[in-house]
């Protein structure tokens, strides 16, 4: 094979995933769609004008792996530690029922065991990358289904790891026993845990003796050529040892995440990964077979259905049970209702396994950039139906409860008060300043128990409840109030909420929080009388600031 016939491929991948990925940014699509349809155009299913399209594959592995580096990275074992119940305990069950209901479906319709279990692990992953661009570039990641989600996805990254081993063991010998799988789990798991001891030895004993701060703050190679020798000998480390090599590549920056060099390397290492992901997302294009799925659409159909749904259900159920409104539950399953792009990376392993055959791969593979396709879509109508089912799901009073149960209902006693919606860093702020004179008067509404609890903490009346309906504003007598702070982050959200207050009292004062100043007029038009927009503040502050120093480096001028 010519080097630069290879190189050409890429080349011409990489321009067909620019220009495609552009128009699709110019449709208010997700570019990820653009580089799917470019490798599905090129591939050898279609259009077949990649000759070299196994050395682009192979290439694109990489991306894989850099990937899975780039969020070991992110993933320091302090933060780890801190992922908070959405994640730890909403995305494990939701890994679980879902990979299981999924398997249950499976060996309904006659799949064996093990490539069943194979398929469900694949189902129960979503597309992080996909789902967090979207819900970031719409400004909903600060919203309370948005944070749901990236919990949620938080711990799916993390299960990517648990997942690759338990298919690896799966795809031994079909007639191993129960106890033969266990052990090669076992065996799997010991490998990792010497892979992360001699990795976590060379990393923080090693290296720092051959490389000190000092050192690479001066010299900007050091660091990159550190990430790179790392992850790709971690990953084939990795592969020689039996394991995936994605496997290896997250340990090295789970590991690196905790060194001095983790902050450099995140930022020297994001153009290759920008490059390696848009070849990989661009790979499972190639992957994927037109005419394949021309011949089985209604297969296709029937199954990418079933995935939205299904995922939208358990989703939603499981945000339900952690206290989401549901509304939020809904919006929640919606967004995570696809199959991500880690679940290639189980495919190919039980592909490789034989735990698959042909049909089923192109059946996993057209429904999951089915489900991707989608989703832009489905992000985008998740606020939408997250206020129609916010709506229908009022129940009056029953909307709405104190927090401490001796305190008294709210339609005996508001009067004259002063609502803070939201007890956020911004609402505890409004209540650290407004404490010593108006303490008794101020009332918090929070939809988040854990936020509700801080606001307990600080002696203040809390109710528990959902600002965005009127119901909950009847029942803290907003029209009686002396003015409402809403300081939720979600500008949609926002809006909802000072909508609510306007249609109860047209004249109380409402001092509204943009966090971003392209929203600021939309809250104005919904009757804010006070917007305050963080990024004019922001600016403000930090021109002051320069002024200040600028004045204090100012030589002193002799008046004499």
């Amino acid at each position: 094979m010519n080097l630069w016939t290879a190189l050409l491929d890429v080349l011409i991948l990489l321009l067909a995933a620019m220009l495609l990925g552009a128009l699709f940014e110019r449709l208010k699509q997700s570019a990820i769609l653009g580089y799917l349809l470019a490798g599905t155009l090129l591939g050898p299913n279609a259009l077949d004008l990649m000759p070299n399209h196994r050395a682009v594959a192979t290439i694109a592995e990489l991306g894989v792996a850099l990937l899975l580096f780039t969020i070991g990275l992110e993933f320091s074992w302090r933060r780890l530690r801190t992922i908070g119940s959405i994640a730890l305990g909403g995305g494990t069950v939701q890994v679980l029922v879902t990979g299981t209901l999924a398997a249950g479906v499976c060996l309904t319709l006659g799949l064996g065991g093990r490539p069943a279990l194979a398929v469900g692990a694949m189902i129960a992953l979503s597309s992080t990358a996909c789902v967090l661009r979207l819900l970031v570039r719409r400004a909903e990641i600060d919203g309370v289904y948005g944070r749901n989600a990236l919990g949620i996805l938080l711990l799916q990254d993390i299960a990517v790891v648990p997942l690759v081993l338990v298919v690896t063991a799966l795809g031994g010998d079909s007639s191993s026993s129960v106890a033969q799988i266990g052990w090669e789990m076992g065996r799997a798991i010991g490998v990792a845990a010497l892979l992360v001891a001699v990795l976590f030895l060379l990393l923080n004993y090693v290296v720092p003796l051959l490389l000190r701060a000092k050192e690479a703050a001066l010299n900007r190679d050091l660091p990159i050529l550190l990430a790179i020798v790392t992850v790709v000998g971690a990953a084939w480390a990795s592969d020689k040892l039996g394991l995936s090599p994605a496997l290896g590549a997250f340990i090295a920056g789970l590991l690196l995440a905790e060194s001095p060099f983790a902050t450099q390397i995140r930022a020297d290492i994001a153009p290759l990964r920008t490059l390696f992901v848009t070849l990989f997302f661009s790979s499972i294009g190639m992957l994927s077979n037109p005419a394949w799925v021309l011949e089985h659409w209604a297969l296709v159909v029937a199954v990418v259905a079933a995935i939205v749904f299904g995922k939208t259900v358990v989703i939603s159920g499981v945000a339900r049970l952690l206290r989401s409104s549901p509304g939020h539950a809904l919006a929640t399953g919606i967004c995570l209702a696809q199959v991500g792009e880690f679940s290639f990376v189980l495919a190919e392993v039980a592909r490789h396994g034989q735990l698959i055959d042909g049909d089923l791969f192109e059946l996993i593979v057209a429904a999951t950039v089915g489900t991707l396709f989608l989703t832009p879509y489905l992000v985008a109508l998740a606020p939408h139906l997250a206020t129609i089912v916010g709506r229908l799901s009022a129940r009056g009073p029953q909307m709405l409860h104190p927090l401490d149960e001796t305190s008294p209902q709210p339609d005996e006693e508001l009067s004259g008060h002063i609502v803070i919606v939201g007890f956020g860093p911004a609402g505890q702020r409004i209540a650290e300043t407004l404490m010593q004179r108006y303490r008794s008067l101020l009332v918090v509404v929070e939809l988040n128990t854990k936020s509700a609890d801080v606001a307990r903490t600080y002696g203040l009346r809390t109710y528990i409840g959902d600002a965005t309906r009127t119901e909950v504003l009847e029942h803290l007598h907003v029209e009686r109030a002396r003015t409402v702070a809403v300081t939720v982050p979600d500008p949609a959200a926002a809006r909802h909420v000072i909508e609510g207050v306007r249609s109860l009292s047209p004249e109380i004062p409402v001092i509204a929080r943009a966090r971003y100043h392209v929203y600021r007029w939309e809250l104005i038009v919904a009757g804010a009388e006070v917007v305050i927009d963080e990024e004019d503040e922001v600016g403000l502050h930090m021109a002051r600031a320069i002024s200040g120093t600028l004045r204090a480096n100012e030589p002193e001028t002799n008046t004499e």
